[in-house]
């Protein structure tokens, strides 16, 4: 049992944290100036500072903040560091408050790779860039009971907050300045340039359940490559311990049940072990002339888990495991990017910007403290599943000159350029212990996760080839205008146009209005179309578990199931916002929107049964019970609001930073794509697109999101809080009836630490989620008999408080 504080305790901390120190710069409109330029003491100093200069959603050289035709996020890296993560995702999402990021758990590899979705969208609806290039997904596909099911997002953990000089959130549909994905909107994470100065810390944490033990050590340096250049250099690592929420089986004993009374599941975050560098350099050859790169590297390796399996389980072998046995997956993520360009100006003034943009992510499966129950007695105990890997290869030239128009008071920013882009999937098979149906009864393959079979494996790529052109100017000193345009050809699903118009209007130095209008797409990544496996499925309530095939779209079985080949995504983004500023340092900002995506891409339901068995056994899979693919099969409205605040004043001899935020969004299904005639032949009565895919994409995500953080500063302390308000959610089942479908409460977090800084240290103590708070427990039909008492969807996890320490010098 988790102890839980009083409500007057409750209502006491929260008015604290709203009226003294309410939290540490969450998502502020602001952060440093030029990265490759700016000191540490600049950038702080510029972290409020609504002239900084931003590099995301606009061409224009000198755009700041507050000029902005389109809702932008500064994070400065006090606010990535302000709580007790590691974890560049888990911060955002702290300081986001339309960003959302759960922790699932007994969800195979989603466990290590979680996923982060922005404005109620999926994952992969959001383009991620690195100093403003585009960034590599991961080898992932989300398969199971998650958020982001179905999709292959990049993995933002990847990337050492160490080396982050800030993070810039573009809240807007960009597919006609940046190419596909940008549909939600743009996160552009900037390295840290600079040619002197660094850091060094060390971190510790724990749980207060007593487990999820963490450690990490930091720092960063930079470097002058003689008179001209530069490099700046950051590392981190550490370990985290799992944590374990689950419970005693509570359910009826039978030869085949968990033993009664006893935890035998581990249902929290996985071990994880993980080491990160990252590098950014550039060096003036010649005058006018700039040669730049920067790359990350990083290695993750994390053991999550499975469901447990009880000694009278059929899938067990007591002579092996008389106590049953709890497999494991350990997965080893190798991340792996890095750019080369050039900058320069032409003689005829143009600034060009050549580069060349390599990613890769490798993705290692094992299965550990298993079995094939098929080989019998001579069964491995551990296997190697198989390998999943990506790589992304860019091509980009890109052009902007200022024009000097004689109607137009002042310039007009002319930009266009090119990209190619190639792409490639790749599916490596286990060891043949991992997969084969030996001669004994029982499901063949390694338990948890069977490996992938050679006619799993494949090698798939494609290529695209992009041209764009850009306007930006102000019209007058109040109004502002923009219009983009872009055209894109893929190999393998043909090609697609985008635009985008932006505008806006300063009717005073303290009002502004701004809009947006934009087309986008999202091309169908190559792990969604051509990904294939078969993976044991438990379905809460249900004792037995399932064979389920992942099958790729072109796959016989898949088509004789309905499957067709996936098409692009595309939307239609309108975006109108309020920018206030009525008294000094007070900056509000109200955005709403609404994006429409057709044809979005998603997984069917699991299509299982005794029906389903038979037909795919006829078809050549024997022992499975069940199917799903990819299909273009709904259609989505998402509406939703954005506001957010910040105030700086001085209070008590030192100086208060205020943030406030808010979002609420919410996702209706515009249509449905009919079912397809062969789930309804032969007896099968399947739906593709069941109760419970369309109740996670509307409701499985809380509907709103509000967050109240300050930071206080006096002499050499700095006190931090932010509290969190997460609204309610959803999960559905795929019983008719409705009974087992669970509405869960909004929820209040709060985190605290306070800081003391003395020539160049800094000593930390904080905690988060300090009230221990919980999500609602799942109703007891959907928990495993008792045993696994949350659910993964929960927005903050399911962990509890956790308390930390930090140590860091800077110079």
């Amino acid at each position: 049992m988790h102890r839980r504080p009083s409500l007057l305790s409750r209502a006491v901390s929260l008015a604290l944290a709203a009226s003294f120190v309410p939290a540490a710069l969450a998502a502020s409109p602001a952060a440093a100036a030029d990265a490759a330029a700016a000191s540490p003491a600049e950038t702080e100093r510029a972290a409020t500072n609504l002239d900084t200069l931003i590099v995301t959603g606009t061409r224009v050289s000198d755009r700041t903040v507050a000029e902005s035709t389109a809702p932008i996020d500064i994070i400065a890296p006090q606010t990535l560091e302000a709580t007790g993560t590691v974890e560049l995702a888990t911060a955002l999402a702290r300081a986001l408050p339309s960003l959302n990021f759960p922790r699932p758990a007994i969800t195979d590899a989603t466990d290590a790779v979680r996923p982060a979705q922005l404005r109620g969208l999926a994952p992969d609806q959001v383009l991620v860039l690195v100093n403003g290039k585009r960034r590599h997904t991961t080898a992932l596909i989300n398969l199971n009971d998650s958020i982001g099911r179905g999709s292959s997002p990049v993995d933002l953990n990847a990337i050492p907050i160490a080396a982050i000089e800030r993070v810039e959130v573009l809240r807007d549909g960009a597919s006609a300045q940046y190419g596909s994905d940008a549909i939600a909107g743009v996160i552009n994470i900037v390295l840290k340039g600079a040619g002197e100065g660094g850091s060094i810390a060390a971190r510790y944490g724990q749980y207060s359940a007593g487990d999820g033990e963490q450690y990490q050590l930091s720092g960063d340096a930079g470097f002058k490559l003689g008179d001209n250049g530069s490099v700046h250099l950051a590392a981190q690592g550490g370990h985290s311990d799992n944590t374990n929420r689950a419970r005693p089986y509570l359910g009826p004993v039978t030869p085949t049940s968990n033993p009664k009374g006893r935890v035998v599941h581990r249902y929290g975050d996985p071990e994880i072990d993980q080491a990160a560098f990252a590098y950014n350099a550039h060096y003036q050859a010649a005058e006018g002339v700039e040669f730049y790169s920067f790359g990350t590297a990083s290695r993750r390796r994390a053991i999550s888990n499975g469901y447990y399996r009880a000694p009278g389980n059929p899938n067990n072998i007591l002579s092996i495991y008389p106590d049953g046995f709890l497999p494991q997956i350990d997965n080893v993520s190798k991340d792996r990017a890095f750019v080369l360009g050039l900058r320069g100006q032409t003689a005829g003034g143009w600034n060009l910007d050549l580069s060349y943009n390599y990613g890769q992510n490798q993705l290692d499966f094992d299965v550990r403290h298993s079995l094939n129950r098929t080989l019998g007695v001579a069964s491995p105990r551990s296997f190697y599943i198989g390998t999943l890997e990506t790589t992304q290869n860019v091509l980009n030239a890109d052009f902007d000159k200022a024009f000097d128009v004689g109607w137009l008071k002042y310039p007009l920013t002319v930009a266009f350029g090119a990209e190619w882009r190639g792409e490639k999937f790749n599916q490596g098979a286990g060891e043949p212990a991992s997969y084969i149906a030996g001669p004994e009864p029982g499901a063949p393959g390694a338990q948890v996760f069977p490996g992938f079979t050679p006619s799993d494996a494949s090698r798939r790529d494609r290529h695209s080839y992009s041209f764009y052109a850009d306007l930006e100017t102000d019209v007058t000193d109040k109004l502002s205008l923009g219009a983009a345009a872009r055209y894109e050809s893929y190999s393998d699903f043909g090609e697609t146009t985008s635009g985008k118009l932006s505008a806006r209007y300063a009717f005073t130095d303290k009002v502004a209005l701004r809009g947006t209008v934009s087309t986008g797409f999202r091309a169908p990544s190559l792990q969604q179309q051509f990904y294939q496996s078969t993976q044991t499925v438990i379905v809460l309530g249900d004792p037995n578990p399932f064979q389920v095939r992942t099958f790729a779209v072109d796959d016989p079985a898949a088509i004789a199931l309905g499957a067709e080949p996936l098409k692009a995504e595309e939307s239609t983004n309108l975006g109108l916002g309020l920018v206030l500023q009525p008294v000094e340092g007070l900056y509000i900002t109200v955005d709403a929107y609404q994006v429409d995506i057709d044809d979005r891409i998603i997984l069917s339901e699991n299509l299982r049964g005794p029906a389903v068995a038979s037909f795919l056994e006829a078809r050549g899979y024997p022992g499975i019970n069940g199917g799903r693919y990819f299909t273009n099969a709904v259609d989505t409205r998402t509406r939703g609001l954005d506001i957010v605040g910040s105030y700086k004043f001085e209070l008590a001899g030192g100086a208060l930073d205020l943030t406030a935020g808010y979002n609420r969004n919410k996702t209706t299904l515009e249509r449905i794509a009919p079912n397809p005639p062969e789930l309804t032949a032969g007896g099968l009565n399947l739906q593709r697109i069941g109760r419970v895919e369309q109740g996670r994409i509307t409701q499985g995500a809380p509907r709103d999101k509000f967050f109240l953080g300050g930071s206080w500063n006096r002499g050499g302390w700095r006190f931090d809080a932010t509290a969190t308000r997460y609204g309610e959610f959803h999960t559905f089942n795929d019983d008719p009836s409705g009974i087992r479908d669970q509405t869960f409460a909004a929820k209040w977090t709060l985190d605290l630490a306070a800081t003391y800084a003395v020539n160049g240290w800094e000593f930390t103590v904080g905690g988060d989620n300090v009230l221990n708070e919980y999500p609602d427990e799942s109703i007891y039909a959907n928990s495993e008999s008792g045993q696994l008492p949350y659910t993964s969807y929960a927005p903050f996890g399911f962990n509890g408080a956790f308390a930390y320490a930090k140590v860091g010098y800077k110079w």
